[in-house]
Order: structure tokens, then sequence, then C-alpha cells
């Protein structure tokens, strides 16, 4: 199915009412649109800092739906992307109609951009990494990671920092300071995890490498609802020529906490492989567990292939949901399902708590297409769905790389899907260039009682407004399809037989992305 992608576009950003407007686009879709023009000057971080900021271009959002009160929805992301890291702040707004209008964008205080200051532990030029969640009494939690300066370069700073919302997400409190760095390590690629077993219980995990080639997992806590933290420290150390990166914390329904990380391996030649693991923890965080393998993660990455422009994607980081049941779910992408030639979508399942993982299958619908950056949720019904870009519109004219959005569902535990496009085609090489063509590391998913919101970021027509962060409101999947494919069921790999380069271009894939976090988050 073909359609012109600027004329979709056009009319999908003009139906849509940024910071809360509604109504359906004139191809029927229901896509609300959350973001909204920009309120910071150019310098608001400070002056004179090196590479190309991008006005108005929103990426990598994060969304939670609260488990208290159905239908509020809290969204987080970047505001005006930095080429070489990092935004100018993170912005947030909530809902609490399941997506159907929002709250009008505020500011996250986590750097200076959005109001921090040296009294608030928030003096930081920009901040990145965006992540939100609900405790099981309606607070809600979000962590930035905020910095200056380059990357363990002299003069830089650097820190994880998390704020705090009684209201639904109308209003965020000031920042905890969970760690604060100066140029000897940098701490990178944060999540926040409540524990829905206990609301004392608030995680946060992410990688703090100080060499190289040496990264562990840092992990601090809160066991009194948030009026505290808890020092933090490394909880897993992958050896001296590793590092893990992607670090996100998932519950089950006893309690187990399962810390989701990718690990990166140096050989001596400098080559790179890297797996999905999960490292255990049955005591709320006080003690953990060595890791256990998921799978091997052998994505080469998307690009554009007409240009041949990199696109900066989710590959080498995984995402974790967990059902009722117990089930965890893994997804990530790889192409172990084209002999190495493109990526798709995986996905591995454990019924154990995290100690055996079965192979992993294919959840993409159109595997001749490029299929990239997925994250996975679960409703509280047990129903399961993963969020995904696919190429599968593109054309072979040189001017654009269409892209669309996909939702896959499945209520049988991942065995069948079904899936919808529920965005696009856009052109993605409208998106600011920061390393590759970027939308965000992530895109997020929210599974709440009405039905699953898929909130993330397409391009615009408009090079001063590059990108917008848009929902599908709960429930509205099935409205919302520009086209959906039949029940099928989900394929495992074949035995893999991969182009002589596979493991090169796997290596290179690798090093792209430590290189492009050391280089600016």
């Amino acid at each position: 199915m073909k359609r012109a992608a600027p004329v979709l576009i056009v009319a999908l950003a003009a139906a849509c009412g940024g910071g809360g407007g509604g109504g359906a686009a004139a191809n029927g879709s229901p896509l609300v649109r959350v973001s909204a023009p920009t309120p910071f000057a150019a310098d608001c971080g400070g002056s004179g800092q090196a590479g190309t900021l991008y006005p108005n271009a929103e990426v990598e959002p994060h969304v939670a739906a609260n488990p208290a009160r159905p239908g509020n929805l809290i969204g987080v992301w970047q505001q005006d992307r930095w080429s070489n890291g990092g935004a100018q702040a993170l912005m947030t707004a909530a809902s609490f109609d399941g997506g159907a209008s929002w709250t009008a964008p505020a500011g996250l205080r986590t750097d200076r951009c959005a109001g921090g200051s040296a009294a608030d532990g928030a003096n930081y030029q920009r901040a990145s990494d965006p992540w939100v969640t609900f405790a099981p009494d309606g607070t809600a939690y979000a962590s930035s990671l905020s910095f200056t300066g380059g990357v363990q370069v002299a003069g830089s700073s650097n820190g994880i920092l998390v704020v705090r919302s009684t209201d639904g997400g109308r209003s965020f409190g000031e920042p905890a300071v969970l760690i604060a760095d100066g140029s000897d390590a940098f701490d990178d690629k944060d999540s926040i995890t409540a524990d829905p077993t206990d609301a004392s219980f608030v995680y946060a995990v992410w990688d703090r490498p100080s060499t190289n080639t040496n990264g562990p997992t840092y992990a601090a806590r809160t066991a009194d609802g948030g009026l505290s933290w808890e020092p933090a420290r490394a909880i897993y150390d992958p050896g001296s020529t590793s590092q893990t990166i992607g670090n996100v914390i998932a519950v089950l329904p006893d309690g187990t906490l399962l810390d989701l990380l990718t690990q990166i391996d140096t050989a001596s030649d400098g080559s790179k492989a890297s797996f999905l693991a999960v490292v255990r923890s049955l005591d709320h965080g006080a003690t953990w567990s060595g890791s256990v393998r998921v799978a091997d993660l052998e994505a080469v990455g998307v690009t554009d292939p007409q240009t041949h422009k990199p696109v900066r994607d989710g590959a080498g980081l995984g995402q974790i949901a967990v059902t009722p049941s117990g089930q965890a779910l893994v997804v990530w992408q790889d192409a172990r399902f084209s002999g190495g030639d493109h990526d798709g979508v995986a996905l591995s399942r454990s019924t154990d708590g995290g100690l055996t993982w079965s192979a992993a299958v294919q959840v993409n619908g159109a595997p001749q297409a490029q299929a990239f950056t997925p994250t996975v949720a679960v409703s509280p019904d047990g129903s399961i769905a993963v969020t995904y870009y696919d190429s599968r519109d593109d054309t072979a004219s040189g001017n654009t790389f269409l892209t669309d959005v996909w939702l896959a569902e499945s209520s049988d535990g991942g065995a069948t899907w079904s899936e919808s496009q529920i965005a696009g085609p856009f052109d993605l090489d409208l998106a600011p260039d920061s390393d590759g063509l970027f939308l965000g590391d992530y895109q997020a998913l929210a599974g709440g009682a009405a039905g699953f919101a898929p909130f993330f970021v397409q391009t615009t027509a408009a090079k001063s407004n590059r990108t917008d962060v848009f929902v599908l409101p709960e429930g509205s999947a099935g409205a919302g399809a520009l086209s959906s494919t039949e029940l099928r069921v989900a394929a495992p790999a074949a035995p893999l037989v991969p182009r002589a380069d596979f493991a090169r271009r796997v290596s290179d894939r690798l090093t792209r992305l430590v290189t492009s976090r050391r280089r600016g988050r």
C-alpha cells in the first residue's frame, strides 16, 4: 500500500493541536499531538555551546499509565535536540482521559533551561534519556541524565536526577540527585521503575563507564516512596573489557526484580559482540545475582537504502515487560531472521522468573523490510503489544525514506500476532541528525485498562519543526489503523547462515553505539 507521504504528513500535523489538542486527522486516525512549540531560548543552557541545535525537535519519548487512576497517563520527552547529545530540557505532559487530551507541556526541573540551579543540584546545560513510572499508589517518578560539557573531558559534569509528582503529573517537585560525577566517569542511559507490589520502593538504574571498555551497572533505590534515596552503587560489573547499557528493571508479581541489560564485550583486536542478559534480585534490590543470558544481540542497524545515511535507532537496546501471570517478555532489534541482511523485531519469553529464556521469534509482519526500535507493554488483562518502525512503504526514490509506525498485538501470550499501522508513512530523512537520523534510542507504549496507548515521535514536513510527539489514545488501536494484517504465528529464526561480513557489521554497529554515547548522549 503506497501513499504520498508529504500530503499525509501535512494533513496529520494540521489536524492535531499541540499540547493537548486532538480530533481525527484527515486520514481518519485519532492520533493526538502531545508536544508543542518550544518555550526555550537558544542560549537557555548557556551561551557558546558546541553542536547544532534543532529547535522544536522533540525526540525519545517515554510514557506511563497510572494503576491507581484509569485514564491517567504521563509522557516525557527531549525538547530541542542537539546534534552532539542531549536536549535543551526534558518536557512532560499529563492526560486524564486515556490520551485524548493533555495538559500543556512543561519542563522537568533537571537542567538550567527548565529552572534548575546549583541550589537544587540541577545546574546542568542539557538533559537526556527521560523515563517515567507510576507507583501503585499513583505517585509518579521521572528520571533524567543531566550534563554539562562533553563526555569525560576537562570541566564536564553529569548526574542522574529524579523528580516526583503526587498529582498525576500536573506538577513535579524539586530534583533528587542520585549521583553527581565530574569528568572521571559518565552516567548514561537511565531508567526508573516503581515497584508495583510495594509503593515504598522505586528503582533507578543506569550504566557508568569510567574507561573506554568498562561500564558497570549502577542503581539507586528509595524505600520510603521517594522521600529519600539510598546511595548509588554498582550492582553488576561485567569486567574490564565489557560494559552494560540499556538497563531497565521490571518487577514480577512475586516481587522478583529483573534488570534487563545489554552487555558489550570488546575483544583484543577491538571488535565487539553483545548479548542481552538479566540480573535478578529477590530482596527489593538489596542484593543482585550474576547475569543470566537472554539472547545474543545481532543487530546491524538501519540505513536509508538510497542515500546510505545511518539511522540512530534502538539497535543494541532491549525492552522488557511482565504479564499479570508472571511471564517476562523481552523485545529487541536483530538481523538473525534475514541471515544478517537487515534488522527485524525479536521477542523472547521467560516463564520461570528470568532463569531461562525461549528462542527468539519474529514479531514484525513484513520480514522483507527494515524494522527497528521496538518497545513492549502488557495490559491489565494480560494482552501483549509491541510497537516498532518499519520501511515497508519506502520507495526507490532518493528523496525520501518513508517509514511507518506499527502496533502488533497478541492475546495468547505471544504465540500469535495481528498488527495495525497506526502512523505514516513519514519521511525519516527529515529527522534531526545526531550521529544518524534520530527519533530516539527508544519510543514508548502504555498498557491501560482501556487498551494500549502508543507514544512516539514522527517527522513533520517543516524543517523548523522537524519532529513531534504523538499518542494513539487508549482503546483507539482498531479505529486508528491505517491498515492491518491477519492473525499470524510468530516465527522462530531459521538456522542462521549469515552473510560473510555479518560479524563485522554487528561489531561496527556496536562501535557506533558506544561512540555515539561517548560523543554525546
